[in-house]
């Protein structure tokens, strides 16, 4: 038998999949070990012994971990030396290794790693790729190019945007969750990520175990608005043509399954008004759909509209912030409109392949942590509405798990379909 087997790290499908392995194959753990800060996982390798039997090491490690792949060692490092293991499991059967020579094993391989250099010490050593997962002039797309030169220079290497646009963000997540974690890849994600574990079925990633979290660099409003050219002067008017002639109002947002969706779904429920979704493939063509008036009703962040609010292309009807925005302090928040405690904030975040070494994320985070302190970098999220978070790695893994929570819930309740 060959190729790669999956162990789960519960305990008790951990020891019936163990015997059921043969010499030679390779392992791939579901799970991760941690020191309470920090999680990583490996591939580890069950090494050769006499047929039907095999000897299982798992080194998890404070600062990294051993790959043990095709007979030979492979150390993934983090900022400084090996100090201490802070978990061994053996497993034997009936004729493998004796326990003289595992022992002899496990020294060489912690001498080995002891000796190993710091792969975070040497990191970067080729050109960084950043994707975009949605097309060229929406918010991920600009931040993104915000940050991009800010880096470069930080780090000494280029970095390359790639937009790899199409299933609200999923499909260039989607590449990034199976990227090599090698601290070469990184994705720009938006309030859609939050989303699609709940709208979009057989998704090829996990959203919550295949990327690792890196930063909230921060959230900011949404805003419903009317075309300058239409008749709609208050979000009253909207609401009171939805009611009286269903279907008569369109509105568009960047995507299906976008959190501007869920919104308006959720705002027509619960205000008993009907209005009908023209979904985009992200923000660039929402923004030449909206500001030529091809769709009357629109919903998406204040970072998107606000040139064209201030051109007044677009007027401005209600925002989705708990509280009025300082850049619109005379237009009203839903809540005040009609559905007390509604709110519903988009975000944009960074994330790495889950197995990215710890130390290149805390690196990465360091670098990112000084880019978004540049006056330059405050003044531009301040302009689109976007308050800057900043956040922890520890921190957007909480919220994210959250959102994935919360907006199940609404998808749930209002019967929200994918494509819808």
């Amino acid at each position: 038998m060959t190729g790669l087997v999956h162990l789960d790290l519960n305990v008790e499908r951990f020891q019936r999949d163990l015997f059921k392995l043969e010499s030679g194959q390779q392992l791939a753990l579901l799970g991760t070990f941690t020191d309470g800060l920090l999680p990583y996982t490996s591939n580890f390798y069950c090494l050769p012994g006499k047929a039907g039997g095999s000897l299982v090491l798992i080194l998890a490690c404070i600062h990294g971990c051993v790959a043990m792949l095709e007979n030979k060692l492979e150390t993934i490092m983090q900022s400084h030396l090996l100090t201490r293991l802070t978990r061994t499991l053996i497993r034997t059967r009936p004729g493998t290794l004796s326990g003289r020579y595992t022992g002899a094993l496990i020294t060489a391989l912690v001498s080995l790693c002891a000796a190993a250099p710091s792969q975070a010490q040497t990191w970067p050593a080729q050109p960084i790729r950043f994707i975009a997962p949605f097309p060229p002039g929406g918010t991920i797309d600009q931040i993104t190019r915000l940050i991009q030169p800010h880096l470069q220079q930080a780090l000494g290497q280029s970095i390359v945007i790639e937009n790899r646009s199409g299933a609200s963000g999923s499909i260039g997540t989607g590449i990034a969750a199976k990227a090599a974690p090698d601290g070469y890849t990184w994705v720009f994600v938006f309030d859609t990520h939050g989303v699609n574990p709940s709208l979009i079925p057989n998704m090829p990633f996990d959203t919550l175990k295949d990327l690792a979290p890196v930063m909230l660099l921060g959230k900011g409003a949404m805003v419903v608005t009317a075309h300058s050219g239409t008749p709609y002067k208050t979000f009253n008017d909207v609401l009171q043509t939805a009611r009286a002639k269903t279907g008569v109002i369109n509105y568009g947002t960047i995507g299906s399954g976008s959190l501007a969706h869920l919104a308006m779904t959720a705002m027509g429920n619960g205000l008993k008004a009907e209005w009908t979704h023209i979904p985009y493939k992200g923000g660039g063509p929402l923004v030449s759909d909206g500001i030529a008036g091809h769709v009357p009703v629109t919903m998406a962040t204040y970072a998107l509209w606000a040139p064209h609010i201030a051109s007044g292309r677009l007027r401005p009807l209600a925002v989705t912030s708990p509280k009025r925005m300082a850049q619109l302090p005379d237009v009203p928040t839903v809540a005040e409109l009609g559905m007390p405690g509604f709110e519903a904030e988009a975000w944009w975040g960074m994330l790495a392949p889950v197995g990215v070494p710890p130390a290149i994320i805390a690196r990465m985070h360091a670098e990112m942590t000084k880019v978004m302190k540049l006056p330059a970098v405050q003044e531009r999220f301040n302009q689109m509405g976007i308050v800057m978070y900043a956040s922890t790695p520890d921190e957007l893994g909480k919220f994210i798990a959250a959102e994935v929570a919360r907006w199940s819930r609404v998808v749930r309740e209002n019967k929200i379909q994918a494509g819808e």
